[in-house]
């Protein structure tokens, strides 16, 4: 079967950003990590995901997954994955217990799928989240055995991707390379489902300000489809950014970011891409930047935002979800 919901809507919850992470109260700068903020990092995605796993295996039973197109053993699978989200969340716990330093705990989280289809699609995306997070720390973890062992889950977790992917009648490997993110990159993407709680953890983590995609009744397609950033430009001034600053939507699909400079439209509010750069497909990423050469965090004004991308001419052939 084949089924999509539109990405941008599935993460547009409105949060309260929780305790454990640092609110944004001034520009986003790359944090200092050591491997102890980093394990705990990994324990508060590991927390998310086991809750979301959680919650969804008591709402919903087999036959409401076998109705929703989701044939045997996707169910028994899917507890499988559970199981493995909740061996993470203790074996990052003790790890940390291990080296003397306070463990993170579980805090209130918010999801917005509604049913079976919205929770297997929303699924898809926070497992490549999760992927894109420890890809992305990999290259900061000093310890050798925190690297293999950040290895080790990293690979759970691109099979998890792989095989709800596949479940979708998504192609479960659709580019070469897997893409990276940074601290601040995930949780910008992972702090609109943590509503409350409290850790007796700081992480030095903020959030960059949210994109939105103006929804698309076509499925985007590389060197194709055009993107509209609703408010972008009207939420950029509010950061000093003018009519006349170069802004650039830089694509994260792999090893490779491909930036493309925006325009303003819709009444000086939005901004716009005539087309998706080629080269970018799966499960993308998408940030506003001031630059096209330095895509650090003290360059991003807005992001990142998850984008589904598909070669030229090959997008679904069942319609794409209708917009509301």
């Amino acid at each position: 079967m084949r089924f999509s919901l539109p990405l941008a809507a599935s993460l547009a919850v409105s949060a309260v950003q929780a305790s454990p992470l640092v609110k944004r109260d001034g520009p986003v700068t790359t944090p200092k990590v050591d491997d102890g903020v980093i394990l705990n990092y990994a324990l508060t995605l590991e927390y998310l995901e086991r809750k979301f796993y959680q919650e969804a295996l008591a709402n919903y039973t087999r036959d409401d997954f076998v109705n929703a197109g989701f044939k045997d053993p996707f169910y028994d699978n899917l507890k499988e994955i559970y199981v493995d989200e909740q061996t993470h969340v203790k074996f990052l716990s003790d790890a940390l217990t291990a080296a003397k330093i306070t463990p993170t705990v579980e805090l209130k989280y918010t999801f917005p799928s509604t049913d079976v289809l919205s929770f297997v699609t929303l699924s898809s995306m926070l497992e490549g989240v999760g992927v894109s997070a420890y890809l992305g720390a990999a290259a900061s973890i000093v310890n050798k055995d925190y690297l293999t062992a950040a290895g080790s889950i990293l690979t759970v977790e691109a099979r998890h991707t792989a095989y709800i992917r596949a479940s979708l009648g998504e192609s479960p490997f659709p580019a070469a390379f897997d893409t990276p993110l940074d601290f601040n990159e995930v949780y910008s993407l992972a702090s609109p489902f943590i509503t409350g709680g409290t850790s007796p953890v700081k992480l030095p983590f903020k959030a960059f300000p949210s994109l939105t995609l103006q929804c698309s009744q076509y499925y985007y397609e590389a060197n194709r489809s055009s993107v509209t950033f609703s408010g972008a430009f009207k939420a950029a001034q509010k950061f000093g950014v003018a009519k006349d600053t170069p802004i650039y939507a830089v694509f994260f699909s792999g090893l490779m970011k491909y930036p493309v400079q925006v325009r303003i439209t819709q009444g000086d509010s939005d901004y716009k891409i005539d087309r998706i750069p080629a080269g970018v497909q799966g499960q993308a990423y998408v940030v506003l930047s001031k630059s096209d050469t330095n895509f650090s965090d003290e360059k991003i004004i807005a992001g990142p935002q998850i984008i589904e991308v598909y070669p030229k001419g090959k997008t679904p052939a069942k319609p794409k979800a209708k917009c509301h």
